[in-house]
């Protein structure tokens, strides 16, 4: 079979070994506009059940990325200068650019040809395939191409948000909030190698611009920023890498696939970055349809079952995800005096954690968020 991918983030070259591996008389090119040593980000996030679908997929893989991960098990929630932990949520993160370098290393060795600094103009010069796989992103030029097939559905979500780094070494998944002058913040981080941590800032619209950031320089923005999370940071400057303001796009498609052309990753969903699942849903895309090429079938047949198997999963989590979402939109009309209780109202906020979950996980947490509701309701 011959597969061009374009696109070579983390569903395109995972996609290119599983399908290699199986069968490496395969002809797979994947095309990627950026060198091969270039990211835009930082880090990346797994859950350990996400790690356990790694495992049974690609051993080599797996193997390879566990010596690079960076694993906890809190989500730690600093609020009005208490910090709240909640116990039992494994999770691990590595930088962006370390995952596709041990995915380009292992997608060289099976002999995958991949073509960097590769800028993809026209899609249909590349249809003459068995399979073109349009893996190229949340601005996915595939999916634009055949945008009357795909039917894309684009939400823009209110809030600004901007994707940055600190030398701070936070110890969990920390989601921090603070009632700045200007309006409230949040900020998402963890840490993702031995010296860098993840640092996600975000805001309303009005808080954005209270602040002055509609109009700050770069330089400005981390300064405003640093001083707004200082606490959360220790001191620490956050770090850029041509990080800019942005507004979350979900997208959704009406179709996942045309003819012998197929979405994968960000080209074809994306779930808000409060829950940590990009990553993990672009590389489950691959690890499903991998697995149903392999069983022989016309390429129509696998496409239409790779849709219909994998769509109730992706929705699931993009409803999750919307919802999380939309927490964070209203999230300065949920802080209130007593952290605990607030605490529980973040960890609950996309329906898929529930007191039972959390009394299992964190019976402590559960006990002082109770003390809590008692002392609110009396």
């Amino acid at each position: 079979m011959k597969v061009n991918i374009i696109g070579g983030g983390p569903a395109g070259l995972y996609l290119a070994i599983l399908m290699k591996a199986e069968n490496a008389s395969h002809e797979i090119h994947v095309y990627e506009k950026t060198p091969a040593d270039v990211t835009w980000g930082w880090g990346v996030v797994f859950s350990s059940k996400t790690l356990d679908y790694l495992s049974s997929s690609d051993a080599v893989v797996h193997e390879r990325l566990q010596g690079q991960l960076n694993k906890w098990t809190d989500v730690v929630l600093p609020y009005q200068g208490q910090e709240v932990r909640v116990c039992g949520n494994p999770f691990s993160a590595i930088a962006r650019i370390d995952i596709l370098k041990t995915l380009q290393v292992r997608c060289a060795e099976l002999g995958v040809e991949m073509h960097f600094d590769h800028q993809v103009d026209d899609v249909k010069s590349l249809r003459d395939c068995d399979l073109l796989v349009g893996a190229d992103g949340i601005s996915s030029l595939v999916r634009e191409t055949y945008k009357e097939h795909f039917e894309p559905e684009i939400r823009v979500g209110k809030n600004k948000f901007i994707w940055l780094g600190t030398r701070h070494l936070f110890t969990g998944l920390t989601m921090g909030f603070t009632e700045s002058e200007y309006g409230p913040f949040a900020c998402h981080a963890y840490r993702f190698n031995a010296d860098t941590s993840t640092f996600i800032a975000e805001c309303t619209e009005e808080t954005w611009k209270k602040a002055g950031l509609d109009t700050a320089t770069e330089e400005e923005s981390l300064a405003i920023l640093g001083k707004v999370f200082a606490r959360e940071l220790d001191g620490k400057p956050l770090l850029s890498n041509r990080s800019a303001w942005i507004n979350f796009r979900q997208v959704k498609n009406a179709h996942w696939h045309h003819e012998n052309v197929v979405l994968l990753g960000d080209a074809l969903h994306t779930a808000h970055f409060s829950i940590g699942s990009g990553t993990k849903l672009a590389m489950e895309d691959s690890i499903v349809l991998a697995r149903l090429l392999a069983e022989g079938k016309s390429i129509q047949e696998t496409l239409a079952s790779f849709e219909k198997e994998r769509r109730p999963a992706v929705e699931k989590i993009q409803r999750a995800a919307e919802t999380s979402r939309i927490w964070f939109e209203h999230m300065g009309e949920k802080m209130g005096p007593d952290p605990h209780l607030f605490a529980y109202d973040c960890m609950t906020r996309s329906g898929r954690v529930d007191m039972d979950l959390l009394r299992e996980q964190d019976p402590a947490f559960v006990e002082a968020y109770e003390r809590a509701r008692a002392a609110a309701d009396s």
